[in-house]
């Protein structure tokens, strides 16, 4: 298949050549040769005929740089799928041949951070520089806007060894820095690839997936990392596929769904609130908690569907409160840039809110500091103001860990500054700790947004986070996560310990 397009190569070449103006120099020499050897007969003959020829190479130039030139030099994939599958069904026992997917680390968080216009100029350098290392008898083909795959053609040199040479010159390539407004931004890029050999199967379909196998674990071994599809590889991306399914089948039965931890008032004890935590309540391996299965949930993009379950059960189980005759104000929800990316998610969050007989002003939605410091897109963008709009209490989750701006707090109108743990830990034993909560209050009473201490354990962090001024607390020290069968319970004893103690805030004392 490779020979056929050599030769194909040789055509589009000489087309190429005869359709350009260095051809046309040629043309009064071919002329008058022809008229010493055939005199004005032949003249005549040539002089009719090269139009004719320059007409029809340039056409041939025209369709080869159409059929071949995707997308800045890279073929369509239709074209990669049928030269590549050509190959699997023509091996050759003495030649070898790969597929190789090339991945830039972090496009995503690189697009939010700096927009559209510098990711399209960040994606043209890096299809030039992989363009410019691959050799000339291999095909690329666009898969996204970041990610490339590369077809090395049938060779008896090509091994394992020549593909990691050749993974390494293309990393080499797409390391060297790139000029965005002035300054030098560095990317990294992932690879994986199949050799033909190593294929049990023997369709472009299964190439591309052992390739897509491969690149998929050098990403969970950290960026800039190469892998070669094995038959290891394999058995561990069959046991990731079935975890998987066995993920999406915990999220239908029920498996996962929210355990729920206390807020409390400084100033009265009062509860003000319960924030909803994933937790997989498995059959056999008991309660596991979300740094086992977010990790894997965000790599197979099961974190849309993740917050779906979460929000139906959280809000079933408020109107469950309700009907109880306990009164809770709000309940946090954790979202994610992925489901804040969904042009759908203010009409689905309205209807949720309707099916349970809930107010807007109830929900506490709860977004990572980084959403925000990452500059968000406009579908981000609007989802957020949206539900500002709608009534809902924006929640800064993780404060002082992303650097989001006092720009950011204002247009996202931010309802409450959410402290990070790591700021509150030893908070009374640390003078250190104690300035940094402290500055971060006084920003949020400048900007008259509310605040809540997260990972409080000790009653003398407690006491220190309400004596600075802190509006609510959460944490181990009040609470822990627990399902929803156990919070009557715990709302019923927390409220008798209240009877007859004296109040933990600003108000307290003689």
């Amino acid at each position: 298949m490779w020979k056929h397009i050599s030769v194909n190569k040789a055509i589009d070449s000489l087309a190429t050549a005869l359709s350009g103006p260095p051809a046309l120099a040629f043309a009064p020499a071919i002329s008058l040769a022809a008229y010493w050897t055939g005199g004005e007969r032949a003249l005549i003959v040539v002089a009719l005929a090269l139009p004719v020829v320059f007409a029809m190479a340039a056409s041939t130039a025209s369709r080869t740089g159409k059929r071949a030139k995707g997308d800045g030099g890279l073929a369509p994939i239709e074209t990669f799928a049928h030269e590549m599958g050509a190959l699997l069904k023509n091996p050759r026992s003495d030649h070898e041949a790969a597929c190789m997917i090339v991945e830039l680390d972090g496009f995503p968080e690189f697009l939010d951070l700096h927009g559209n216009a510098a990711g399209q100029l960040m994606a043209d350098q890096f299809r030039s520089r992989i363009l410019s290392v691959i050799r000339s008898q291999d095909i690329a083909a666009g898969l996204d806007q970041g990610k490339i795959v590369i077809g090395l053609s049938s060779s008896n040199t090509l091994d394992l060894e020549a593909c990691i040479q050749m993974s390494g010159r293309i990393q080499t390539a797409v390391d060297e820095p790139i000029v965005l407004n002035g300054t030098s931004v560095y990317v990294s890029c992932s690879i994986g690839f199949c050799l033909q050999s190593t294929l049990s199967d023997h369709t472009f379909a299964d190439w591309i997936e052992a390739a897509s196998a491969a690149l998929c674990e050098a990403q969970r071994n950290g960026p800039a990392t190469i892998r070669a599809y094995t038959a290891e590889t394999q058995r561990r991306a069959r046991v990731r596929a079935n975890l998987r399914s066995e993920f999406l089948a915990a999220l239908d039965s029920g498996e996962i769904r929210p355990w729920f931890q206390p807020q409390i008032s400084t100033d009265t004890g009062q509860i003000t609130g319960f924030e909803a935590l994933a937790r997989w309540e498995h059959p056999q391996k008991g309660v596991v908690g979300p740094q086992v299965f977010l990790p894997f949930a965000e790599q197979a993009d099961l974190m849309e569907r993740l917050g779906q379950v979460m929000r139906h059960h959280a809000f079933a189980e408020m109107r469950d409160w309700d009907r109880a005759g306990v009164m809770v104000p709000r309940i946090g929800v954790n979202f994610t840039s992925d489901e804040l990316r969904d042009p759908a998610l203010i009409d689905r969050l309205k209807w949720e809110l309707d099916q349970n007989d809930l107010t807007p002003d109830r929900l506490a939605v709860e977004i990572l500091e980084t959403v925000f410091s990452r500059r968000p897109d406009d579908v981000i963008t609007r989802n957020v103001t949206s539900m500002s709009k709608l009534g809902c209490c924006i929640d800064l989750d993780d404060s002082g860990t992303g650097r989001a701006s006092i720009a950011s707090i204002k247009r996202f109108d931010v309802s409450r500054i959410k402290i990070d743990r790591s700021f509150v830990a030893k908070a009374d034993r640390d003078a250190g700790q104690q300035q940094l909560v402290s500055a971060i209050l006084t920003m949020a009473e400048r900007l008259s947004v509310e605040t809540l201490a997260e990972g409080v354990e000790t009653p003398g962090e407690h006491a220190l986070i309400a004596q600075l001024g802190c509006d609510r607390v959460q944490g181990f020290g009040i609470g822990k996560p627990m399902p929803f069968e156990k919070t009557l319970d715990w709302m019923a004893t927390h409220q008798n310990k209240l009877n007859g103690m004296p109040k933990i805030g600003r108000k307290a004392g003689p």
